[in-house]
């Protein structure tokens, strides 16, 4: 069984409301020589309690770059620092739909925002 598979399973468990150890001794039972780790079966939970439903491996997301440090994105990042100096690194991530911790990348490393 592969890991989409498996994640579908996981997020079947998770949808019926079991644990997470509910959920690993579950496949253990179906599947001793193949079950995810746990951490992986927390890791998909922390995911799905996120509302981020999709059972895609980050690797498999719709087109979108593997790098988000882009000429495009810094210059959006600055015109929205310009504008309201008052948000908050997660919002304009929120926005942008890229990481926080790669807006606060950007901004201290690109901007040379060191209050911000």
């Amino acid at each position: 069984m592969d890991g989409k598979e498996f994640r579908v399973l996981i997020k079947y468990c998770f949808l019926k409301r079991n644990n997470t150890v509910e959920a690993k001794t579950w496949l253990d039972a179906e599947f001793p020589d193949t079950v995810p780790r746990k951490s992986t079966i927390k890791d998909w939970y922390a995911k799905f309690r996120r509302c981020e439903m999709s059972t895609e491996d980050e690797g498999e997301c719709s087109g979108r770059p593997k790098e988000v440090v882009t000429d495009e994105n810094i210059y959006k990042i600055h015109n929205v620092i310009l504008n309201d100096r008052k948000l908050q690194l997660n919002e304009i991530a929120g926005t942008l739909k890229i990481s926080t911790e790669r807006v606060h990348h950007i901004v201290h490393e690109y901007l040379g925002e060191k209050d911000f």
